[in-house]
């Protein structure tokens, strides 16, 4: 059975003290109850022994909980001052099917996405790495679906390093009993069919996807946008396009980074967002974006500011 990636965020935090708290909340209220039922009865002694007992037991979860949430958000700093993967740049060897008339002019606010992301065990996928989370969102009309999306933890085959492990909190003992990389590709297949595909620095998710072309039996030859370079040429003002960069400047939460799932709803919401920004430079249909696209990709390997 596929389980569901795990999403570490702040959330994670939230649930902790929110659950701790209500626990020092109902050991105060157990005692106080206590308290005032011995009070009641004539044991003043008792009652004081009860209300010391119910302040003890706050103290002493309200310091777990304090203890924990210094942890969390030690674990947060951390994960926040983790680098940003490095750009590919292979965008222009995406052969893009602009085998319609229809699909070449349509308009970006009028198509279906599927925005999608990938987790892996390092960042070489000609040098034997591969995929171990795969997830992604349905948006259409604007509109991103969080409700179904697909989201699969993928078992390797080979040992996950461990400065990977660090980035995604995905270990060997979590894929273990996981599908293949050879069960699941066709599975996310058919849940994007045609749409158009949506990544942030798409020729890396796309390498991967292509490494097991033959492997999976699964191709694909779906049109494909990168949020990074749509980025480059939309907010030329900015020097900075990784992901936390971009969703700071549009207003995008991100939960769940380094999170197959997480980055694909934060990307999905940034792309949304750059539909104004796109249609503001003159940019409103499909293949006006591949075309910026494939300029800003090489303005990016010049290394030239835009």
């Amino acid at each position: 059975m596929d389980h569901l990636e795990p999403i570490k965020t702040m959330t994670v935090r939230g649930l902790v003290g929110r659950g701790f708290a209500l626990a020092a909340l109902l050991a105060a209220a157990v005692a106080a109850l206590g308290g005032w039922a011995i009070q009641r009865h004539g044991g003043e002694g008792g009652a004081l022994s009860m209300w010391a007992l119910g302040a003890a037991a706050a103290f002493a979860v309200g310091a777990v909980w304090l203890a924990l949430d210094r942890l969390l958000a030690a674990r947060e700093r951390d994960h926040r001052s983790l680098p940003a993967r490095p750009e590919f740049y292979d965008f222009d060897n995406h052969n893009q099917p602009m085998h319609s008339s229809e699909m070449d002019g349509a308009r970006l606010r009028d198509l279906e996405y599927v925005v999608f992301d990938t987790e892996t065990t390092g960042l070489k996928p000609a040098a034997g790495d591969e995929i171990i989370s795969i997830a992604g969102v349905w948006v259409r009309n604007g509109e991103i679906d969080t409700g179904q999306p697909f989201t699969r933890l993928v078992n390797p085959g080979k040992p996950i390093p461990k400065e990977s492990v660090r980035y995604h909190g995905i270990t060997d003992e979590i894929v273990a009993d996981e599908r293949t990389i050879e069960e699941v590709l066709p599975a996310f297949k058919d849940f994007v069919g045609d749409a158009v595909l949506v990544a942030h620095n798409a020729a890396f998710d796309m390498a991967f996807l292509a490494k097991n072309r033959e492997k999976s039996g699964v191709s694909f030859d779906n049109l494909v946008l990168d949020t990074l370079l749509l980025s480059v040429f939309a907010e030329a003002e900015s020097r900075n396009h990784s992901l936390e960069a971009m969703a700071e400047r549009l207003g995008v939460n991100i939960e769940g980074r380094h999170t197959a799932l997480g980055d694909s709803i934060a990307t999905a919401q940034v792309f949304v967002r750059l539909f104004d920004l796109l249609e503001s430079r003159g940019v409103t249909t499909v293949r006006q974006a591949i075309n910026v696209s494939l300029n800003m990709e090489q303005v990016r390997r010049l290394g030239k500011d835009w």
